[in-house]
């Protein structure tokens, strides 16, 4: 167990890295940049938000992608860059992109955990629930009162920002409609998520939510992004319409730009 959990623990200091710092030298788009001071967490966030060449001739209210990660030195251009060519090929509706810059990543987009080793790779760990309290009460009623939008919402997010998007569908699905998950990171805590998939799934409310998730070839991910979808599939879960992608060709460091576009496409081009 010991020995498992140190690797988990390389592994985890590795990628949750990757997002910052080892990102291609994306074009920035036009777009809005704010601050918020949060209650929930404690300090000033920024936010950037990127909408359609259309918005500012438009009356029309557009549904909302939320992203952790959302930074400008982060994953906020590259997203921003493939939402507007998929709404240019109309293979996507228009929608509102909302990115929220880390402060403290780890901290913010991780669970509890009784597991000493996961403690020890920030100061502070286990921060999600005050996370998702500042997305739900304080940053989607600025983003509304700035913005013409509708009720649908979205998130979408990689390996730690995917395990806190499978922890939000799980212990909080009423916050979005539709969820999409690049190598999350469900080792967490002893792969606690997926140990209680049963439970949290099973009561799922309407309406219907909508789950894209992918697992890369990295074997500390993949082995618990293959059981969740064997446990979707055999389960077969009212209230919840999802679609996992397994990826074996893929790193840890490719997949999320590898699947983004089908990834967003089978999210969020629903057929009326």
């Amino acid at each position: 167990m010991n020995y498992i959990y140190y690797n988990l623990f390389l592994l985890f200091i590795t990628l949750s890295n990757y997002t910052v710092s080892s990102q291609p030298n994306d074009p920035i788009p036009q777009h809005e940049t704010f601050t918020i001071q949060s209650h929930q967490v404690g300090e000033l966030r920024t936010i950037n938000v990127w909408t359609p060449d259309n918005y500012k001739t438009n009356n029309d209210s557009l549904p909302v992608l939320y992203m952790p990660d959302g930074g400008i030195k982060e994953d906020f251009p590259h997203i921003a860059n493939t939402i507007a060519k998929l709404i240019t090929e109309n293979k996507i509706k228009p929608l509102i992109l909302v990115g929220i810059e880390n402060t403290q990543r780890r901290r913010d987009l991780s669970g509890t955990t009784e597991i000493a080793k996961d403690k020890e790779i920030a100061p502070v760990v286990g921060g999600s629930e005050k996370f998702r309290a500042f997305i739900k009460d304080e940053l989607f009623p600025e983003i509304n009162k700035r913005y013409r939008t509708t009720s649908e919402k979205s998130i979408i997010g990689e390996s730690l920002a995917g395990l806190f998007i499978m922890e939000t569908l799980f212990l909080t699905p009423e916050m979005f409609d539709n969820y999409i998950a690049f190598d999350p990171s469900l080792w967490w805590n002893n792969h606690y998520l997926v140990r209680t998939a049963k439970e949290h799934l099973s009561k799922l409310p309407p309406p219907e939510k909508r789950l894209w998730f992918a697992g890369s070839k990295a074997k500390d991910i993949s082995t618990y992004t293959k059981e969740l979808a064997y446990i979707l599939k055999k389960e077969n879960f009212a209230n919840i319409k999802w679609t996992y992608s397994d990826e074996p060709k893929e790193k840890h460091v490719t997949i999320f730009r590898a699947t983004k576009e089908n990834a967003i496409i089978w999210t969020l081009n629903k057929s009326e």
